[in-house]
């Protein structure tokens, strides 16, 4: 069982919020492969099916940003899942341009609680995570304001994309290796910052 989690906040407070991008791009995932992710487990809303004949869980942590490792130790200690091969996480990440996305089979957290929460709960680094930009904020914004903001108009076209090449990053790793998928999406429509 590999588990695909997209990060973001419960409640239409926070529906299309900057931090709920990983939120935005699972559930195209899920759509795409029909896996309806409404069942209420581990702190999560999940959905268990079938993507190009592999078997997934797709999360959604409904713990709040701050404390999404436990919903995820919870599924990965649940079906024995090894995170360094079996466990893929979608997240806003604001050191890159907005509609940018990233993918990484290791690495710290960059600063955002999620991921803070996720590396503290599994006790390692060493997991595959798809980045998703949402730029920095400008300096009239608080970190937390920006994060928590909602996208402009003309953001939102440029995010969609950006969802749906991390819904198509998130399937292709999990029949190719990840150095092939890195090639092929980290860079796809964007230039090198």
């Amino acid at each position: 069982m590999i588990i695909i989690a997209g990060l973001g906040n419960p409640g239409r407070k926070y529906e299309k919020t900057r931090h709920n991008c990983g939120f935005e791009a699972l559930d195209i995932l899920a759509d795409r492969w029909r896996i309806p992710v409404t069942q209420e487990k581990f702190r999560a809303l999940c959905g268990t099916g079938n993507i190009d004949g592999t078997a997934v869980l797709l999360m959604k942590p409904q713990t709040f940003m701050n404390l999404s490792g436990e919903a995820i130790q919870a599924a990965c200690a649940y079906y024995r899942a090894d995170p360094s091969s079996e466990l893929i996480v979608m997240y806003d990440d604001i050191s890159l341009d907005p509609g940018r996305i990233r993918i990484r089979t290791k690495g710290s957290s960059g600063g955002h609680n999620g991921m803070k929460s996720i590396i503290q709960m599994l006790g390692t680094e060493q997991f595959t995570r798809i980045r998703i930009g949402i730029g920095h904020q400008p300096e009239a914004y608080a970190q937390t304001d920006w994060v928590l903001g909602h996208f402009s108009f003309s953001e939102r076209t440029v995010m969609a994309e950006a969802f749906e090449r991390a819904a198509q990053a998130a399937a292709a790793l999990l029949t190719q290796q990840p150095e092939k998928v890195m090639s092929t999406f980290n860079a796809a429509g964007m230039k090198e910052q």
